[in-house]
């Protein structure tokens, strides 16, 4: 009974029952009998087709109705990721919003202390991605999911309350805490990334994921809004500690991703962090997805965050670089609800996210060295550029739909943490080129090695649109 037991799913056993019948029965009517092993062994190119044909009758038949798309779309996994994406958005980007008034409060210098306490943050981001990537995968996704927002909401708690801290070595203390909350705030997006991609229909992958960043990156422009209607920038970080505490219960009722269950118990090595070094394929496969998503960071971590450097050259009075990191946000949110219903009418990942990048890069050269020449034109371009650059989701997408389920969660997680942890990378680059050439020249010259990099990795990455998830590395 083996035909039987190397059907691999429902659809493999539906199709090959149906051509085991009809067989037979064309074989009742020339008065000719086929058992079992005789039918196995007569697996030609005839019979090949026939399987074919009804795989295709089932794959009709199982086309979702709306209402069961829309039920898939807007599940629990969907929606409870999409929350936690949306504060950790929040407390991610607050520490760039509340920079200057908060080390100002403090006594700090908003530069040279402002730098080493970013770079803590994206160190700790860079550590904590390897750290719940290989978590996730040795333990489940919902381990990630539980233990990230507990970390990093009890770290963005502390910091409001960093003006009683004792004025001695404060910046290290600042630096500590967002160096924590990094660790916390790694694992958010790929778990959650990891667990829709594997809850939903390969069909709905795109949009599902999308759902999950495109409402979750309006953490950004929340955390603009607190940050002014608040009253202080501690209340800030008090606010959004006391929303991860709220949506650490309500993820209590989320269950398991199925596909991972399935291989949780199998005899094969998980959450193995050096094994993306220890093939060629595997490890050009992951550089490429972390190519792939450096322009976002790019024109965040230079564009926005740093917007007021770009102020004098253009000759606008002022840029302030919060409302910057908003205006971005709420176009990125925008372009990810766009990138995956472009992705899935497209059906290709790939093809989605080379027209976005080809639209921010327009976007980057028109900004730099078009008449950008007031404050209302360079958020509107921070906006196109957020427009552009709204194909995260999708990169993390096809980051998970590359690496089998294994280490999906490791490769997942650590990837958008690589990019966010390459941003004092491309933060240094711009500095050095700074010291020979303008401040748009410098940013221009970063600009061509980050978006070269990106294009050739999208274009040379194998398609994953309608890749099954259930396998392992």
């Amino acid at each position: 009974m083996s035909y039987w037991r190397d059907a691999t799913n429902p659809r493999e056993l539906y199709a090959r029952s149906n051509a085991y019948q009809y067989t037979n029965r064309l074989a009742r009517q020339s008065n000719a009998v086929f058992t079992l092993p005789q039918f196995n062994q007569r697996q030609n190119t005839a019979g090949l087709k026939l399987i074919s044909i009804f795989n295709q009758i089932y794959n009709t038949m199982q086309e979702l109705p709306l209402s069961s798309k829309m039920k898939y779309i807007f599940s629990l996994p969907v929606i409870i990721s999409a929350l936690g994406y949306f504060v950790d958005i929040y407390d991610l980007l607050l520490f760039g919003i509340v920079r200057i008034p908060s080390l100002k409060a403090l006594g700090l210098n908003p530069d040279t202390d402002g730098t080493f306490i970013l770079n803590a943050q994206m160190t700790g981001l860079l550590i904590g991605g390897i750290f719940w990537g290989i978590f996730g995968d040795k333990k489940g996704r919902l381990s990630v999911l539980f233990g990230s927002i507990l970390v990093y909401s009890l770290a963005n708690i502390a910091c409001g309350f960093l003006p009683y801290f004792p004025e001695e070595h404060l910046v290290y203390q600042y630096a500590g805490l967002r160096f924590i909350a990094g660790i916390g705030l790694a694992g958010e997006l790929g778990a959650g990334i990891t667990l829709v991609s594997e809850s939903l229909p390969k069909s709905l992958r795109a949009i599902g994921t999308s759902v999950v960043a495109g409402f979750g990156l309006m953490g950004a422009v929340v955390a603009q809004l607190t940050v002014e209607l608040a009253g202080g920038w501690n209340i800030s970080y008090i606010i959004g500690g006391i929303l991860g505490i709220a949506l650490l219960f309500l993820r209590i009722s989320v269950s398991e991703s199925g596909i991972y269950k399935k291989m949780e118990h199998a005899s094969v090595s998980k959450g193995d962090f050096l094994s993306f070094f220890t093939d060629k394929d595997r490890l050009i496969r992951y550089l490429k997805c972390i190519a792939v998503g450096l322009p976002t960071w790019y024109c965040i971590g230079i564009l926005a965050v740093l917007a007021n450097q770009f102020a004098p050259e253009m000759g606008i009075a002022s840029l302030n670089p919060g409302k910057a990191i908003m205006w971005a946000y709420a176009g990125i949110s925008v372009g990810d609800f766009t990138s995956g219903f472009l992705s899935h009418f497209l059906k290709s990942r790939k093809m989605a996210i080379f027209y976005m990048l080809a639209f921010t890069i327009a976007g980057v050269a028109i900004m730099l060295f078009g008449n950008t020449d007031s404050e209302t034109k360079y958020y509107l371009f921070c906006i196109w550029l957020g427009l552009g650059t709204g194909y995260w989701a999708m990169f993390v997408t096809l980051a998970a739909e590359q690496f089998g389920t294994n280490i999906r969660n490791t490769a997942t997680t650590t990837v958008p943490n690589m990019v966010r942890g390459l941003v004092p990378v491309m933060i240094f680059g711009f500095d050095v080129f700074k010291s020979t050439f303008t401040v748009i020249i410098s940013a221009a010259l970063v600009g061509i090695i980050v978006f070269a990099l990106a294009f050739y990795a999208v274009l040379t990455l194998s398609e994953t649109h309608e890749r099954d998830l259930d396998f392992t590395e």
